[in-house]
């Protein structure tokens, strides 16, 4: 377990509660036990792997997320607790109500985090590349809503400069994007799991609004932190030299790290999954508020970045 995230990998698992624990067992053998207070998302990635109603029941109540993953470690869907918060219903009707105008500048304010920050892992990696000037002119470029979709803009100088030239974002593609994949599984889980707590509907998105999406407001607060997990990618993909990615139990142990990460607030350092709790439950004050602001960590500097 790593910042509240169990894994079960590994086929033929049964997970049941005994006192308190979450308890993995095989053929009626126990292997292990996690604590249910520790759990904050509960990751299934291998095949043929049963759960009892009882530890569904436990996790909700405890604001944790089961994610269960697809081909290629994707997540193919999310459980959420159903009533995490005692004001949800006024959270909810907070979220319907926001106007565009406010939802536009909330999102100009993410994009803008989500630029400055894939610049600063580009910087960390390639100092000085001249992609890093770019990525400051389009942050500074972003407009409410983002009309010109400066994000997209920054993506293409961006992955490329970072990963290489021939690199192309792919969920499916078995090269870093198998890292990618994954590390954006457990942000989604945790982001997912902070959207809850604070009474927000994970479907109302400020940006992301398709009718398939029920996590658009997810996807939406995770972005700034997307270029984390990008930068362990990078690293993971270089130390093994091999154009096919191999997600090891040590590989996933270091992308999970990053909801330990310690980020850079106006109080002090604190864990990047303590942070996106504070963003959550600032984006319901903003909206309760009318108030296109947001509390948004910065990135440490490189020497205290995983």
């Amino acid at each position: 377990m790593i910042g509240g995230i169990v894994e079960v990998a590994e086929s033929g698992r049964h997970l049941s509660v005994y006192r308190g624990f979450m308890r993995v067992k095989e053929d009626g053998a126990e292997l292990g036990r996690a604590p249910l207070d520790d759990i904050s998302a509960l990751i299934l990635s291998g095949p043929q792997i049963s759960l009892s109603k009882n530890l569904l029941v436990e996790l909700a109540e405890r604001k944790a997320v089961v994610v269960t993953c697809g081909r290629n470690w994707h997540p193919v869907s999310l459980t959420l607790p159903f009533d995490a918060h005692h004001q949800s219903a006024g959270v909810l009707h907070d979220q319907i109500a926001a106007s565009t105008p406010l939802k536009k500048r909330l999102w100009q304010i993410l994009v803008r985090a989500k630029i400055d920050n894939q610049r600063s892992i580009l910087e960390r990696h390639h100092p000085g590349h001249p992609k890093s000037n770019e990525l400051a002119v389009l942050s500074r470029r972003v407009k409410s809503g983002d009309p010109e979709n400066m994000e997209a803009q920054a993506a293409r100088h961006y992955w490329t400069a970072l990963m290489g030239e021939n690199f192309r974002r792919d969920r499916f593609a078995e090269d870093a994007n198998s890292y990618l994949n994954y590390g954006y599984t457990v942000l989604r889980a945790a982001t997912a799991r902070a959207v809850c707590a604070a009474g927000l509907h994970p479907s109302l998105g400020l940006h992301h609004g398709s009718r398939i999406n029920a996590f658009a407001l997810v996807d939406d607060l995770m972005e700034p932190f997307r270029p984390m997990v990008d930068s362990i990618a990078y690293e993971l993909s270089k130390e093994a030299g091999d154009p096919h990615a191999s997600l090891t139990p040590d590989n996933k142990r270091r992308l999970a790290a990053i909801l330990q990460q310690d980020m850079l607030t106006e109080k002090g350092a604190s864990p990047l999954i303590n942070c996106l709790g504070r963003l959550a439950q600032s984006l319901t004050a903003a909206l309760a508020e009318k108030d296109a602001s947001l509390e948004l960590p910065q990135l440490p500097p490189p020497g205290r970045l995983l």
